[in-house]
């Protein structure tokens, strides 16, 4: 009998308790992936107004051109966002989100507020345990 745990479900065997898949493991790895939450975030700061490859780009500044190209393209790819591109000289390419990439981001938003309460004392743990060589 499958049983829940965190939205998670999973069954109880001799062996202890086994997750059972939900998603794909691909979804999963790309909606956990910084660049998703990036993209996401700065796609969501402007929700009635899509933004040019360049403007996304500008607004965050350590991602390579190639992956922001390779992350706008699979989440186009998962129905997160639409890309327009406007037949014009030179060519312009906007992005936006989707209906259902809307319906992403109050998760997105409870997820990155965990992070930001919990970051200091992450590090701060990082640091006691490589202070300790790994003995805590």
């Amino acid at each position: 009998m499958e049983k829940i745990i965190h939205g998670r479900p999973y069954k109880n065997t001799a062996k202890g308790p086994i997750l059972v898949p939900c998603a794909p493991h691909g979804v999963l790895a790309r909606l956990g992936d910084k660049w998703t939450i990036l993209i996401m975030s700065i796609l969501a700061m402007t929700p009635t107004t899509p933004l040019r490859f360049s403007e996304i780009k500008n607004g965050i500044p350590e991602i390579s051109q190639r992956m922001l190209t390779v992350t706008l393209r699979n989440l186009q790819r998962d129905g997160l966002v639409l890309r327009h591109y406007f037949c014009e000289v030179p060519p312009r390419v906007e992005y936006e989100l989707t209906l259902m990439g809307k319906t992403m981001l109050p998760a997105l938003e409870g997820f990155t507020g965990w992070i930001r309460e919990n970051w200091q004392a992450i590090e701060r743990s990082r640091q006691a345990f490589d202070d300790s060589n790994g003995d805590l």
